[in-house]
């Protein structure tokens, strides 16, 4: 019998994962309160322009330790997504990861625990793993900070499991590698190529492309997600969503290419380098303790999922949103 959610909280709501996953939770018909990032502007990110009976959308800061208490009563259940991502910015703004990503996520644990909610789901990453001792990485694989942010999420990843041992807090540390889709923003590789070739550059510039990595389909993610928050007895666990394959850059531009019908070269951008010790070159997930957990299976081919979003990405409202002449860090 699958755990019964009745109202959830969904941090990072505003966000690629996040508001995806809002569109889940509803359509499952699920009382979602979405936080959003506050800004003057009033920009709710992805979820502008959003509106259903079952939606709260509030706007705030996870670094706020009485406002993660404030938006946690009240609820069974909270995904806890809001997070700094970009790698390339956290070479220069770390403190910015720390107060994000570890105090942040201390804030959650503690106004979860405060309030009494059910299931806590901790988002972390497959970039705590760094670069594969072994494949596919399994729960146990040891972390290696490659970069500050996969530091912070480790820190984050150990601030949520203490939490489970010292009080008993019902927390899930949710793993995904690496998601894509529609709304991604354009920091990361697919997004980056899709775009470029949709403005008609024929020389695309890239980083290096000999890493691997484990795309997932984001609605797969999504529902990696909610199969973790409704399984029973899970607490406690840390759990991998991913497709247990694994794709070279270059495979993924020569794929993306072939979608789009383009016929384009790639240059490698001195920018887009990560340093020498901090790539992380082969990411590829053992997904058995999810399959063996929840009924989640993944859905999305990578073809499948790269046609979506080149669709998406190449309609002309969406295409505008991007800056595709500027490396986003």
């Amino acid at each position: 019998m699958p755990r019964h959610i009745s109202q959830a909280l969904v941090t990072g709501a505003d966000g690629f994962i996040g508001s995806h996953l809002v569109d889940i939770l509803l359509s499952q018909g699920i009382k979602v309160r979405a936080l959003c990032q506050y800004n003057s502007f009033n920009n709710w990110g992805w979820l502008d322009g959003m509106s259903h009976p079952l939606l709260e959308i509030v706007c705030g800061d996870v670094r706020d330790a009485a406002f993660c208490r404030h938006i946690s009563q009240g609820v069974d259940t909270v995904f806890h997504l809001a997070a700094l991502i970009a790698i390339p910015y956290s070479y220069v703004a770390p403190e910015s990861y720390v107060d994000t990503n570890i105090t942040g996520t201390l804030n959650i644990c503690q106004a979860a625990r405060d309030c009494g909610v059910e299931r806590l789901l901790v988002t972390s990453t497959s970039e705590v793993y760094g670069t594969a001792q072994y494949v596919p990485i399994d729960e146990h694989h040891p972390r290696q900070p490659q970069s500050p942010y996969s530091a912070t999420k480790i820190g984050a990843d150990a601030i949520a499991k203490s939490f489970f041992n010292a009080f008993s807090l019902p927390v899930v540390i949710v793993r995904p590698f690496n998601t894509y889709g529609p709304r991604q923003s354009a920091r990361a590789i697919i997004p980056t190529i899709i775009t470029q070739i949709a403005n008609g550059i024929k020389e695309i510039k890239v980083g290096d492309l000999t890493p691997t990595r484990d795309f997932n389909f984001v609605t797969d993610t999504c529902r990696g997600f909610l199969a973790l928050a409704q399984a029973d007895g899970i607490e406690g666990e840390e759990v991998n969503v991913a497709t247990g394959t694994e794709v070279s850059m270059k495979e993924t531009l020569e794929m993306i290419a072939d979608v789009m019908g383009a016929d384009v070269r790639y240059i490698v951008d001195p920018d887009r380098l990560r340093p020498s010790k901090s790539e992380v070159f082969r990411l590829c997930g053992d997904n058995r303790k999810i399959l063996s957990l929840t009924q989640w299976r993944p859905q999305v081919t990578l073809r499948q999922g790269l046609e979506i979003t080149a669709r998406w990405l190449t309609d002309p409202t969406n295409l505008a949103r991007y800056k595709s002449d500027i490396y986003n860090r």
